[in-house]
């Protein structure tokens, strides 16, 4: 372990404004959900009502986990049910990027031919996750405590973050040593978070299995429990879970050679067919599985949300305060529109996430020494960035288009006029292409002008997602939240659709792709 502290320090300048960004942004959201509540159930008795409407809703127990009880506290934690995956997710692409993806890139080798110990990478990569997390939890706890709720409560939330974000750090360790790419090793981790979170849901859905959904981290850290009697032996559990996984990818990373797998490798073909000979059939094949997965989940998501729309109506019947709420949102005035309005947004602020990973992969594939051999045949830069761009403008309409889909089928269940949801649900979901191509443009901006802080777009979809969720919960100036594209679009289902606004946004899109191809032909390859 020689040499980690060092190598801590170097993460630490390296993720100096992402982590940074996600900690405070993810640390806002509970903040704003108290407001929220507090103004949308102002007594004991509004929150009961909430509470006898939803404690048996299988669609919200999915996405939330159970519902405790009817205190504010209680509502809260349960409002902020989905963040351990969020949390899950960060720490394992954190601790991935910081060492399978060093290592495919050759900056592993050139660190460990210093005074540094083998498992010096594997340690300051789990300890700098794992420090995030904790570091979050301390902020949440804070946070909340000063909002006027009981500090142990604050503090379980925090924790209940931490525990999902540490064992998924420790998976992430071992994915990186069972592949022989990052993109593998994040593939093989975000596909055991999926199957944690379908087993958590599994057993919180079915009470004769309630056994089941301890089976997950993520069921662990619902079990925590916050501001109804807290489980602190769990946060031991968690730990000592972390650890393991630790030693176990500490014990993987011992029996391979620096650059290989334990899984074996699946040979290509000697020679590529004739449907893989140009840039854009490379490029299928580079993103047609981040394609599939991301339109998967997100087309699961749908229905998730679809199927909450029968829960929102009945609290709006009954709830004057919440109806607000949701009137603020958009959606032209309907209360059940403006809901499926905020939700396409939030569909917008997801998939740019995947045209932002589609766009970095230019960069990508240039920093690992594999845009040379194909720019040095007669493909030019030009027409091999077109091939990835491609996936970054039309995947996230593919995306969004299936989500929509789910989304109306699941809706139309509770009106009864499921052709008439979807031919309003995939147009407002397809509205949101606007803003997510200016992200994808961004990141095309910094690949062509400033390569070296390609991730700085990661930091700008986080900036627009606290400006969505928390900026808006909490009724920031106007001039504070025009500053993401988000707020440009036309509030759908329900409003109306702006021309002017789609027009402009796409125009600013294309303007900064264009300046950031133009940039790209001009620089070194590698930069």
């Amino acid at each position: 372990m020689n040499g980690t502290v060092a190598l801590l320090r170097l993460i630490s300048r390296r993720d100096r404004v992402i982590m940074p960004i996600w900690i405070i942004a993810l640390t806002l959201v509970p903040i704003a959900y108290v407001s929220s509540i507090k103004a949308a159930y102002p007594d004991a008795a509004a929150r009961q009502q909430y509470y006898d409407i939803n404690a048996g809703s299988a669609t919200f127990t999915v996405r939330n986990g159970p519902l405790s009880g009817s205190g504010l506290g209680e509502l809260l934690a349960w409002q902020c049910g989905f963040i351990p995956v969020v949390v899950a997710l960060f720490s394992l692409l954190a601790v991935i990027r910081h060492s399978r993806t060093e290592e495919e890139a050759g900056r592993r080798e050139l660190t460990e031919s210093t005074s540094v110990g083998r498992y010096a990478g594997l340690g300051a990569a789990l300890i700098a996750a794992c420090a995030a997390d904790v570091v979050l939890a301390v902020l949440v706890a804070a946070g909340l405590s000063a909002q006027g709720l009981p500090v142990s409560g604050s503090l379980a939330l925090g924790l209940e973050f931490a525990v999902a974000g540490c064992v998924f750090a420790g998976v992430g360790a071992i994915a990186a040593q069972l592949t022989w790419s990052a993109g593998g090793a994040r593939g093989l981790g975000i596909g055991v978070l999926v199957l944690a979170f379908v087993v958590r849901a599994a057993g919180d859905t079915t009470p004769s299995a309630g056994w089941v959904a301890w089976l997950s981290p993520l069921g662990w850290a619902h079990r925590l429990r916050p501001f109804a009697g807290e489980r602190w032996w769990l946060v031991a559990v968690a730990a000592v879970v972390t650890a393991v996984l630790a030693a176990v990818a500490a014990m993987l990373s011992a029996r391979r050679d620096l650059g290989g797998a334990l899984l074996p490798a699946r040979l290509g073909r000697p020679a590529a067919k004739a449907s893989l000979r140009s840039p854009l059939a490379l490029a299928w094949r580079l993103h047609r599985g981040t394609l599939l997965i991301w339109t998967a989940c997100l087309a699961l998501v749908g229905l998730i949300m679809g199927g909450v729309a029968k829960n929102v109506g009945e609290m709006v019947r009954t709830n004057k305060s919440i109806a607000d709420v949701f009137t603020r949102l958009g959606g032209g005035g309907a209360v059940l529109d403006a809901y499926l309005s905020s939700t396409m947004t939030l569909f917008g602020l997801a998939v740019s996430g995947y045209a932002i990973q589609a766009t970095l992969k230019m960069r990508a594939e240039e920093a690992a020494g594999r845009a040379e051999p194909v720019l040095a045949t007669a493909a030019g830069r030009v027409k091999w960035s077109l091939g990835h761009l491609l996936f970054a403008v039309l995947g996230p309409a593919v995306a969004l288009a299936a989500t929509g889909f789910t989304t109306a089928i699941a809706y139309g269940g509770y009106t009864g006029d499921t052709a008439r949801e979807l031919g309003r649900l995939i147009p407002a979901a397809l509205a949101q292409l606007p803003a997510v191509w200016i992200l994808a443009a961004l990141a095309v901006g910094l690949t062509g002008f400033l390569p070296r802080f390609t991730a700085a777009a990661w930091g700008l979809l986080g900036l627009f997602l606290v400006l969505g969720l928390v900026g808006s919960a909490l009724r920031w100036n106007t001039a504070v939240l025009s500053v993401s594209p988000f707020t440009h679009l036309a509030k759908l289902p329900g409003g109306a659709f702006s021309v002017t606004s789609f027009g402009w946004l796409t125009v600013i899109a294309v303007a900064v792709t264009v300046a950031g191809i133009t940039a790209l032909r001009r620089r070194d390859v590698p930069a």
